[in-house]
């Protein structure tokens, strides 16, 4: 069986194999042009899939930005492919974690404000080393807010503190 691998690893790519590559590098450096400046200035990118990222930009017209994506797909052949996609998959990684401690702490602001002190008591003992002044003085003024049908001023701090609270935890 060893035989036959070894063999296989000696054939040239297909014409369907090498172009099936182009269009995944292709779509790669799509992905490149899609993050913010900051997100951008952490992968390691030469200085012309740089700059053709930056011209993509800045570019109006269809074709032209078709073209250019085909560009940046090229020169996305002489890139670290491999180095690229982990540190997409680490933005991945990233945004799915925040999803995440957004669904938490969504879902307790909810308990937090209809059920009161019996989720604010499961919150404590699930987690001791939250502010318990901090959290009681949220909820309250979270509550008068329903209640006076007021902006949900407070209701997004309550939100903001159980997710900086979660991300923190971590």
């Amino acid at each position: 069986m060893q035989e036959f691998d070894d063999y296989e690893d000696e054939l040239p790519k297909s014409k369907t194999r090498v172009k099936q590559e182009m269009h995944e590098l292709q779509d790669l450096g799509k992905q490149l042009t899609e993050l913010g400046k900051a997100q951008l200035a952490e992968v390691p990118l030469d200085e012309d899939l740089r700059e053709a990222i930056d011209t993509l930009h800045r570019i109006k017209s269809n074709e032209a930005r078709r073209r250019q994506l085909q560009y940046i797909g090229k020169l996305m052949r002489s890139a670290d492919a491999e180095a690229i996609e982990e540190v997409l998959n680490r933005f991945k990684e990233r945004d799915q974690q925040h999803l995440r401690f957004d669904k938490m702490a969504e879902d307790w602001r909810k308990r937090l404000l209809e059920e009161g002190n019996t989720a604010q008591s499961e919150f404590f003992d699930r987690y001791p080393q939250a502010d318990h002044q901090q959290l009681r003085q949220l909820v309250r003024d979270s509550n008068r807010e329903i209640k006076n049908s007021k902006p949900p001023t407070n209701q997004r701090k309550l939100f903001r503190y159980l997710r900086d609270f979660f991300m923190n935890a971590e």
